[in-house]
């Protein structure tokens, strides 16, 4: 069941590889399945199961840490074993059984648990696969179309997340979480058989079974050859400059528990019609990437050579870093703006509740009349956060294809994932620490993330420069 390199002749430079579209239709899919799955998880577990916030958040995020984790796993059943294609179509059955638990044991706090763990299988185990087996397609003489097409991939990424975020909490508010949690079963089933179609347009890289350039290990602390070294100084660089990425994805991906918790206390809007709430904003961050992606791609980043400013990989991801550091004040001073509201509405609703008839027309009805502050106004952070997002994470899965070692790009891939299992895990363990311990809440724990962000910014830009000053020498 290994792979084997594929009969099809690769696409000429310049042109789009055959199998590439059917990998985006993939991602695409199952973006939907996972993002639509999240979207109502936070409140599911919080609400619906009783968890509460706190345990809730920690929940969703100890998921996500597995998620994200298990790509290791991944990595090393496809470039030991069965080559990525036969691990994506494999492990996917995985991820179709868990959206159905999921569906199936509604309410039922086993049912579930044993749901996510599915998910995060099947999840994790797909993901260095399916990254890098795009970048597989392109072969030489080809390899400037990585960076558009990476872009493309990721934009692919977040056009099924939104509708994933807009969809499922309007399933779910019309039909009930079973609906809300099967459907995103039917689109993962999808997903896998958009994949299997393409299976005849598929440039296959076959496992490494008897090469050490499989084991990261091996390579890193026990070099036997040159191009071992080579290849231990490749792994050692990439590894550094993602020392200090899972801290962003700790402020990152907040937006579907703090960002979405924060929303419930602010007032709804509407988009023709269409409600936007807490859980339904979470949409609007993966449209915001599909604005972002070609205006970076095809603007900004063209302004900036002809400039002279060369937006180099490790340029981009720290200016991404940067501006996540910038949202968190931003969302701060919205945070100090709700809970200035909502205490003066706890005032104001004693005091009439004191003073009148609680059913009089004066009554606590009366504090309608002036409601929290819209949920438009985190349109602002999200636009920032979002700009960030795609300069670090698009960049990411570009640099880590890049300059890893041939044999070793899915466990590089992996290596980028667990970046943002870190992130996950780090906001479990914050929540966990500051509800036992610190008890910071509201603006002082947002303020908190924005200087640990900044930071790590500047961490992360001295590693850069030490590491393009070592690349830089090695090649001369």
């Amino acid at each position: 069941m290994a792979d084997t390199l594929s009969a099809n002749a690769p696409a000429p430079s310049g042109k789009l590889p055959r199998g590439v579209p059917f990998i985006i239709g993939n991602e695409a899919a199952e973006r939907f399945s996972y993002y639509g799955m999240m979207s109502i998880l936070t409140i599911y577990l919080s609400r619906e199961l009783k968890l509460g916030d706190v345990h809730g958040k920690e929940v969703v995020h100890l998921f996500a840490t597995a998620v994200y984790f298990l790509p290791l796993f991944g990595a090393w059943l496809a470039d030991r074993w069965l080559g990525r294609y036969w691990t994506i179509l494999t492990i996917s059955m995985f991820y179709c059984a868990g959206h159905g638990a999921l569906a199936l044991f509604e309410g039922n706090k086993a049912g579930v648990y044993l749901g996510l763990i599915l998910i995060a299988i099947g999840a994790g185990g797909i993901k260095p696969c399916v990254s890098a087996f795009v970048g597989d397609q392109f072969v030489a003489g080809n390899e400037k179309g990585l960076t558009r097409v990476y872009g493309w991939f990721y934009w692919s990424i977040n056009f099924g997340a939104a509708f994933g975020f807009a969809l499922i909490p309007m399933l779910r508010d019309n039909k009930g979480y079973s609906w809300a949690f099967g459907v995103p079963g039917i689109a993962m089933a999808v997903a896998t058989f958009i994949f299997w179609l393409g299976r005849k347009n598929y440039v296959r890289q076959p496992p490494q079974r008897e090469s050490k350039q499989a084991g990261i290990f091996s390579i890193v602390f026990n070099p036997q050859t040159d191009e071992d070294r080579r290849s231990a100084r490749a792994v050692r660089r990439i590894f550094l400059v993602f020392l200090t990425i899972p801290v962003f994805f700790a402020l990152y991906n907040q937006v579907n528990t703090t960002w979405v918790l924060q929303g419930e206390k602010m007032t709804p809007f509407h988009v023709f019609g269409f409600k936007v709430d807490g859980e339904r904003m979470q949409a609007v961050g993966s449209i915001l990437v599909m604005i972002w992606v070609p205006i970076l791609t095809y603007l900004i980043y063209p302004l900036c050579e002809k400039l002279g400013l060369r937006p180099t990989a490790l340029r981009r991801m720290g200016l991404g870093m940067v501006l996540a550091g910038v949202t968190y004040v931003i969302s701060a001073i919205m945070q100090t703006n709700i809970d200035t509201w909502w205490a003066n509405a706890a005032i104001q609703y004693a005091t009439a509740t004191a003073a009148l008839d609680p059913n009089g027309p004066l009554g606590p009805p009366f504090l309608q009349l002036v409601p929290p502050p819209s949920l438009a106004w985190q349109l602002i952070p999200y636009i920032v956060l979002v700009a960030g997002e795609v300069l670090v994470s698009a960049t990411g899965l570009e640099y880590a294809f890049a300059q890893a070692p041939k044999t070793m790009r899915s466990m590089m891939m992996s290596l980028w994932l667990l970046t943002i299992a870190g992130g996950h895990f780090l906001i479990a363990l914050f929540t966990n620490l500051n509800a036992r311990f610190v008890k910071a809440s509201g603006a002082k724990e947002l303020y908190f993330y924005a200087a640990l962000m900044f930071v790590v910014s500047v961490i992360f830009m001295g590693i850069a420069t030490w590491v393009g000053k070592r690349k830089h020498a090695a090649s001369a």
